[in-house]
């Protein structure tokens, strides 16, 4: 007589980590928008402006490693704060079918007037969480997501994009 399979419960879904890390993917996503409502900004829109005030006339191909996000979907990223009036494209000298990018005033503005709601939500998203275990999930967080950039499907290469700006481009 054939044994039965086992049975396969919830917790084959609720207790593993990939479960957990969308859970809080989603739930650190709308406490952002939560309390940055009133900015019209979303978490990827935020570092890609974050990003560019840090490296005016950066393109997107490198803007996309820096901040280790998809290049098809950062364009529509790009667009939208574009279409904002948060960031302007200017052609490069060197290549003109090459668009840098540069925060407009109202988008430098913008990031001065957001940050403590962002600083608001990043620390909503631990407050459940005793000091010294927040410490401790940010360490191991970091070293998790260090030792396995090379898996994603957009690892993180900041210092390969960016030693490339002010050579060329």
């Amino acid at each position: 007589m054939p044994s039965k399979p086992p049975e396969i419960t919830m917790d084959a879904v609720y207790t593993k980590p990939g479960y957990l890390f969308r859970r809080m993917q989603q739930i650190a996503v709308s406490i952002f928008i939560e309390e940055c409502r009133e900015f019209d900004l979303t978490p990827v829109q935020y570092a890609a402006l974050v990003a560019i005030q840090n490296h005016p006339g950066i393109d997107a191909t490198r803007l996309s490693a820096v901040i280790a996000f998809d290049r098809s979907t950062l364009g529509s990223v790009i667009e939208r704060l574009e279409s904002k009036g948060h960031v302007e494209r200017k052609p490069s000298v060197e290549d003109k079918r090459v668009k840098l990018l540069y925060l407009t005033k109202a988008g430098a503005a913008l990031l001065r007037n957001i940050m403590p709601f962002v600083d608001r939500a990043q620390a909503r998203m631990l407050a459940p969480l005793k000091s010294t275990d927040r410490k401790m999930l940010m360490a191991l967080l970091s070293q998790l997501v260090d030792l396995n950039n090379e898996v994603s499907r957009v690892p993180l290469r900041a210092e390969d994009a960016l030693e490339h700006l002010g050579k060329g481009g």
